[in-house]
């Protein structure tokens, strides 16, 4: 803890709780300064030529199987796990933004958001069009922190030695 200006961190750094950096955004979430617009434009952009290639891939890979000539039954099955796991995964990345994933069913889950990535990328990209994705999350908790930090600082001032006893 630094004595000259009681913080935790370096010097100049505000004391109390610090922000959650996001991905590709650090903490410039906080105030939106540091290039936070054009982070949101390129994490746009970025998410949505990545889903669009991803997409092309598994165009590959279906033209793959057709070519393949393993059946009907199997590339529809095919088809419609690809469909279902990405509908899952966008959900599942959706809701994440606004509460916390409990790490058990995040780690169970990890196989099918890695089939259904393309959603996962199409939920990133339509909640970037409207802040950072988490941001919402991470400012909620950050705001509450903030307030508990000062709470707790504000509550005791003066000297109690000096407080005077009240008569019962």
């Amino acid at each position: 803890m630094s004595a000259e200006n009681g913080t935790a961190g370096p010097p100049g750094t505000p004391a109390g709780p610090q922000p959650e950096p996001i991905r590709f955004f650090g903490t410039t979430w906080v105030d939106h300064t540091g290039g936070y617009a054009a982070r949101r434009a390129g994490v746009a952009v970025g998410s949505l030529a990545t889903s669009a290639a991803a997409c092309f891939v598994l165009r590959i890979a279906y033209q793959g199987l057709q070519i393949a000539d393993i059946g009907s039954f199997v590339t529809l099955l095919m088809t419609v796990m690809f469909a279902i796991c990405s509908a899952l995964a966008f959900r599942h990345t959706w809701s994440a933004f606004t509460t916390r994933p409990d790490p058990e069913r995040q780690a169970s889950l990890r196989g099918l958001l890695a089939i259904g990535f393309i959603g996962s990328l199409v939920a990133y990209f339509f909640r970037s069009l409207t802040e950072a994705p988490g941001e919402k999350l991470h400012r909620a908790e950050y705001d509450t922190a903030r307030a508990e930090y000062e709470k707790r600082t504000t509550r005791r001032s003066g000297n109690p030695s000096k407080k005077r006893r009240r008569s019962t």
